[in-house]
């Protein structure tokens, strides 16, 4: 297992195969194995990209602090410019989904010539309603019994994170509390996302509530940002499916015949 230190944390990752890196940045209550190994992505981006997968503060391997502060989108997104530095890359594809999707418009304002494109899924504003989410799912992980918890939202965070072993669960319970109010990525891309030049790619299932009411308003604020759906998928069905693996293999490697 390796390492690279950020903010004081240890910050786990791997790195698969050789050329062009891409980094990629799972979800929220996943890890790079869950995210990316299991779905295939690994696999599939390994024979066009050096592939290079963390754990987010907060999961897989990777240190887990029990302070919510520490889980800000632009605080997580700084360890993957650790990341980068650990391994000496100076420039990479991105490729966040959800959460990672999310650190990554952090990026676009914080770092944006570290990277050559990026893949953005599962991404748009929060309502009040998903925001407000939150604090079901922090009172579902934080339940004694998980086979007592009533709430809808919270038995569903709480099956979620449970198959992975790794789970922290109040450490997942600050981060939600702490990301899901931010969750507004205009806001977090800054005001000089007007004069970015990198390809952006944003993808979304179809059925992804509420994200697919903003997502149109996100590409459209981002100079040379495209949008595509995949019909009859949602934010979670849409992770493993091959034609989001198609959309963005295309998009990838239209990038190497420029």
């Amino acid at each position: 297992m390796a390492f690279a230190e950020s903010a004081g944390l240890r910050i786990h990752y791997r790195s698969i195969g050789a050329g062009r890196p891409i980094v990629l940045v799972h979800g929220w209550g996943s890890d790079w194995r869950h995210n990316w190994q299991a779905t295939g992505w690994v696999e599939a981006l390994r024979r066009i990209r050096r592939v290079i997968a963390l754990d987010c503060r907060g999961h897989g391997r990777s240190d887990k602090p029990h302070e919510q502060a520490a889980y800000s989108y632009r605080s997580m997104s700084r360890d993957v410019l650790r990341v980068m530095d650990r391994l000496e890359i100076e420039t990479a594809d991105f490729f966040g989904y959800s959460m990672g999707a999310f650190m990554g418009a952090c990026l676009l304002d914080e770092a944006p010539r570290r990277f050559r494109a990026m893949v953005l899924g599962g991404i748009g504003d929060e309502t009040p309603e998903s925001s407000g989410a939150c604090h079901a799912i922090a009172a579902g992980l934080r339940a004694p019994d998980a086979s007592a918890i009533s709430d809808k939202m919270g038995r569903a965070a709480r099956a979620f994170v449970a198959v992975n072993p790794h789970s922290d669960l109040e450490a997942l319970a600050l981060s939600a509390l702490q990301m899901w109010p931010e969750g507004y990525p205009l806001k977090l891309a800054g005001n000089r996302r007007a004069e970015l030049k990198l390809p952006v790619l944003v993808v979304n299932g179809a059925d992804d509530q509420p994200y697919v009411r903003s997502d149109e308003r996100l590409v459209a604020a981002i100079p040379g940002a495209r949008l595509q759906r995949i019909p009859g998928t949602d934010h979670l069905s849409v992770v493993g499916d091959p034609r989001f693996r198609a959309a963005v293999i295309g998009f990838l490697s239209g990038l190497d015949g420029a």
